[in-house]
């Protein structure tokens, strides 16, 4: 398990973000300031004197309505203000709109190391991809070990030793109508909302590892249909070598969770032995699961009716 602690400020400069067409206006050297916070920030209650808001960590966003109040405001108070505002802790400056900083800000930037970006988008339009980039980001994150198919709609991830069988199981699926998202090594993150999203990272993406064929690409063999980008994990089927001896549960009441990220998911141990259709099975626990978030447990359903005339006798 891991989380992402900051994000350096020269990752604003990355393909993700090109469509800001950010400029550096100063602070090349020091790009390797952290952003440690998600949420964008606009300084102007501090232009305006009150600056027990300006969160460290944050990525400031200068905009037409700061740099026209500015303008209001007298030479020797406007410096003031920004010597309280432009400090180490501030990771870095972006000016909205294409908007010319004022040179006392720029030169006080610059003799504190810190860095100022500028964009011709609007302040509106910045913020909300800084947002999403830096949310997508800074959320808790780890790499798991399986194969993540999307089927009927549901992220199933399935998890197991080495050679039991995942990407056969998933291969099979596949050829099954359902789609890839990761195999092998499937990278989880955890957003606010609680959602556990998976997918797989270049250059793995949409590829499988089958044991005596080698690397296939799936999109290339398949076509668009058969692969997703990303999905919500939703349920979490262990496969494991069948076990002569070894208690299984059969009427499927024991409701377990898997715990990814701290938070608990749906968990079901599927034996595999020689014969059994490993993948019609885990399409039916699937198909099984649907039905258990509509509100039909199947089980529960079955046992309270044998309960209801047991009654009646």
């Amino acid at each position: 398990m891991g989380r992402a602690a900051y994000v350096e400020v020269s990752e604003l400069l990355g393909n993700e973000l090109r469509d800001l067409h950010f400029k550096v206006l100063c602070g090349e050297q020091h790009l390797e300031r952290r952003i440690t916070h998600p949420r964008v920030q606009k300084p102007g209650l501090a232009f305006a004197g009150y600056y027990a808001y300006i969160k460290p960590g944050r990525v400031q966003i200068i905009g037409e309505s700061e740099t026209e109040f500015l303008k209001t405001v007298e030479v020797e108070v406007r410096r003031d203000r920004f010597s309280h505002i432009v400090h180490p802790k501030v990771p870095v400056f972006v000016i909205s709109k294409g908007l010319e900083p004022f040179p006392t800000f720029l030169e006080l930037c610059k003799e504190r190391n810190v860095p100022v970006f500028s964009t011709g988008a609007m302040s509106s339009i910045t913020i909300k991809r800084l947002s999403f980039f830096l949310e997508d980001h800074l959320v808790p994150v780890t790499r798991l070990h399986g194969g993540l198919i999307e089927i009927y709609g549901l992220g199933v991830l399935l998890i197991g030793k080495s050679g039991v069988g995942k990407s056969e199981s998933a291969l099979d699926l596949i050829t099954r109508g359902h789609s890839l998202v990761a195999d092998d090594i499937v990278t989880v993150r955890r957003y606010p909302s609680g959602d556990l999203i998976g997918y797989a990272e270049a250059p793995a993406k949409y590829h499988m590892e089958l044991r005596g064929l080698g690397i296939v690409n799936v999109r290339d063999l398949f076509g668009l249909a058969a692969i997703r980008e990303r999905t919500n994990i939703d349920l979490v089927i262990e496969l494991e070598r069948w076990e002569a001896g070894k208690v299984y549960d059969r009427l499927g009441l024991d409701e377990t969770v898997h715990t990814i990220l701290e938070t608990p998911v749906p968990y079901l141990r599927m034996p595999v032995a020689p014969g059994r259709n490993v993948a019609g099975l885990v399409e039916i626990a699937a198909r099984n699961h649907v039905l258990k978030l509509q509100g039909h447990d199947s089980a529960r359903e079955l046992v309270m009716e044998l309960e209801a005339r047991l009654e009646e006798r």
